[in-house]
């Protein structure tokens, strides 16, 4: 079983700044992606940022220059830091990673998500 926990949504005036965490926990191998997407109320869920193994990051064009991604490997955790955040950042921010978990069986990819956190950026 893996779970991946977050923390870290809530209500910040526009400009201000706001970090997510999550928490992968379980029988993972390695972790070989983590990241964020979110969705707005009528609106398709999408990438936000991405960071794979080697450390690499990819963010979608509307935050670059604003959000920074990063991870505690020994924690199996990874954060997002919102800066100068915009009314439009207003969405549920969901985890997503991309994992090899160890079973009884072997090992296997899997793909979790976490439950979401509400980030409100007023105007």
């Amino acid at each position: 079983q893996v779970q991946l926990v977050e923390s870290g949504g809530g209500l910040v005036q526009a400009g201000g700044s706001l970090r997510l965490s999550c928490a992968a926990s379980g029988s993972i191998f390695s972790i070989n992606a983590m990241g964020w997407y979110r969705q707005a109320p009528g609106k398709q869920r999408e990438l936000v940022a991405v960071i794979i193994s080697g450390g690499s990051t990819n963010y979608a064009d509307s935050v670059k220059g604003r959000f920074t991604i990063s991870r505690d490997s020994a924690k199996n955790t990874v954060y997002l830091q919102m800066n100068s955040l915009k009314p439009e950042d207003t969405a549920v921010y969901y985890c997503h990673a991309d994992l090899t978990v160890s079973l009884y069986s072997g090992r296997y990819n899997s793909l979790h998500w976490g439950q979401g956190t509400q980030v409100t950026v007023s105007s």
